[in-house]
């Protein structure tokens, strides 16, 4: 699509999501949705100007205020977006919604508010829908007062006004004034939702507050950061699918991890990974349910195998699909040019044997916290364990999924000890039969493989992989998956060698890319926001308290207005790669968490 309107997009960071459970939106702070995939998070885009032009889909919504201030907040303990313009002729809010529907198998649906809180304004609405990223042939008729958006083989939408709405270039079209305390409804959502109903607007906004409050008020975090660690909550809380269990690794696909880079991915699938440490943050803050029903939906996957040996996939659908090739929107020019925009993960086929350690260490901690395992559940575990005993001396690609060579991974081996141990601890807490000699001795072999290999005495420091000499910030782990004293001369000497090499003030890299090219990829990446705040946590419990402190609280001011984080960080600060993103926002869960009990003296019955 045309180039000349890439300066129209917006930053990355100047957003705000909405969502159901089902699917999310992301809408700028001038009013713009211009990410939303319906009707589900990994359903096809109906507006994606964030990768493209407004010609990609757009709602565009916004008064005729040229000169005023613009901000972005969420009602309290809420996933309600507010959006505010501050002028010398009238201070105008849009709230948007997605209302959260007494039924999960309802389709989503978009509430948009405008009032006029003061003054006069008149208002611009442009709503443009394009089906199928954009690929589809999308017309646009009146029917009634209301505008019919529809596409060969892809499902229809209805926009419904309190304005007299027209048609231009298939888009739906209004300009219309209001005056203090008026206020003006749209709704868009499928074409024969019932709720396109007189009075059904005000209602669905009563419960979706309700509903948000409620959950929310569940949280047992008390600390100083309460705000950052409830957005946190929040953010996670959107990511999960109500209807399948799913837990998403991030709400967007595309968005570039360097401007202008290739590192343009699709997150809006269920990493074993991922979702294993959400369920981590969602237990230490009280919430049970989340956990119970992710590990419902992971039951789900291990339980089909038909008399195969079982096999556990990286990532996952939310509907439990296994493959997804990646395929490149080539018509889409990216975000500030980065391309190719990609759909689909091809991660899905590669190895990674982390992904046991922390799959093991979220059935522990529900285990501990929530439901009791089941007897197939047991089994499945013991099969899990099972693997990791007969492939843990095997290459991989590692957490961060390299596209270059497969290594002997620290991480990967890290992992499959947790996997070991977890699974040993949990055995005999419930009194559960268990290979434990077996066990056992693989959980000494590891241990001993890691100190014996991947220790460099010339550096003194730990490897990111066996034979290499680089670091990796998913060390960061080892104390805080308890394989390594957070006071172990060793661990703090690779903690300063990590401080040296890949620490920016507070912001970490994941590693640095060498001239081997490590990744398999060209260019370089941001500074990765999860390890970030792994690093504060490293501190805290390495006993540098004020350190970790100071580091924390500079990490707080680079989230978004809304308290909102990507995947990564670039040189300023400012947000790169797909967001919000899970992992960002678990791991500042977890430092705040620990940080707050060291600052304040207190010791915590909650313990992995």
């Amino acid at each position: 699509m045309a180039e000349h309107s890439l300066e129209r997009q917006s930053a990355i960071d100047a957003h705000g999501i909405i969502g159901d459970m089902r699917s999310a939106a992301l809408i700028n702070d001038r009013g713009s949705v211009d990410f939303f995939c319906w009707p589900e998070f990994d359903s096809p885009s109906i507006f994606c100007a964030l990768l493209d032009t407004p010609e990609a889909g757009i709602f565009q919504l916004a008064p005729d205020l040229p000169d005023a201030r613009r901000e972005q907040i969420y009602l309290p303990d809420t996933n309600v977006l507010q959006t505010r313009w501050l002028s010398e002729h009238a201070v105008v809010e849009i709230t948007d919604l997605l209302p959260v529907a007494d039924n999960p198998d309802d389709l989503p649906m978009m509430l948009r508010r405008v009032r006029v809180v003061s003054g006069e304004a008149t208002f611009h609405l442009r709503c443009a829908v394009r089906h199928d990223y954009a690929r589809a042939d999308t017309r646009a008729r009146m029917d009634g007062q209301t505008v019919v958006f529809s596409a060969e083989g892809q499902p229809s939408l209805r926009l419904a006004a309190e304005q007299a709405l027209s048609i231009d270039t298939e888009a739906a079209v209004a300009t219309f004034t209001l005056t203090h305390e008026q206020s003006a409804e749209f709704i868009l959502g499928a074409e024969d939702d019932p709720r396109f109903q007189e009075g059904a607007a005000q209602l669905c906004l009563q419960r979706t507050l309700q509903f948000w409050r409620g959950w929310i008020g569940q949280s047992n975090y008390r600390g100083r950061w309460r705000e950052m660690v409830n957005r946190s909550a929040l953010a996670l809380k959107l990511l999960t699918s109500r209807r399948h269990g799913a837990i998403l690794a991030a709400a967007t696909f595309g968005l570039p991890e360097s401007r202008g880079g290739e590192r343009n991915w699709d997150y809006r699938y269920t990493w074993i990974r991922d979702a294993s440490f959400t369920v981590y943050a969602f237990m230490r803050l009280g919430f049970v349910d989340e956990a119970n029903h992710y590990m419902q939906w992971l039951r789900g996957r291990v339980s089909d195998c038909c008399g195969k040996p079982m096999k556990l996939n990286i990532l996952y659908a939310i509907d439990g699909q296994q493959e997804l090739p990646e395929t490149e929107l080539s018509h889409l020019s990216g975000h500030g040019g980065a391309q190719p925009v990609r759909i689909g993960n091809q991660a899905y086929d590669q190895i990674q044997l982390d992904i046991f350690g922390e799959l093991m260490d979220a059935v522990y901690l529900v285990n501990k916290y929530g439901d009791a395992i089941s007897h197939e559940g047991w089994k499945h575990v013991c099969e899990v364990v099972g693997q990791v005993c007969d492939t843990w001396q095997t290459q991989d690609v590692g957490i961060w999924e390299m596209r270059g060579e497969q290594h002997h991974f620290l991480h990967s081996r890290l992992m499959c000890w947790v996997a070991l141990d977890r699974a040993i601890r949990l055995a005999s807490k419930r009194s559960l039969p268990a290979p434990f000699t077996q066990w056992d001795q693989t959980r000494q072999a590891i241990y001993a493989d890691i100190w014996d290999n991947f220790w460099d005495e010339e550096r003194g420091h730990f490897v990111q992989y066996k034979g290499g000499i680089a670091l990796d910030g998913s060390m960061l782990l080892m104390p805080l998956v308890r394989f390594v004293s957070a006071k172990d001369p060793r661990w703090l000497s690779t903690l300063t060698a990590i401080e040296k090499s890949l620490v920016r003030d507070g912001m970490v890299y994941r590693y640095r890319n060498d001239d081997n090219n490590i990744d398999g990829l060209t260019g370089t990446e941001g500074a990765f926001a999860a390890c970030s705040f792994w690093y504060v946590e490293c501190l805290a419990r390495a006993g540098q308290v004020e350190k970790a402190h100071l580091e924390f609280e500079q990490l707080l001011r680079y989230a978004n207005p809304l308290g909102l984080y990507a995947e990564e960080f670039d040189s300023h600060g400012r947000h790169l790669g797909n967001t919000p993103q899970a992992l960002t926002h678990l791991a500042l869960i977890s430092a705040a968490s620990f940080l707050d009990r060291k600052l304040s003296g207190e010791k915590s019955s909650w313990q992995p």
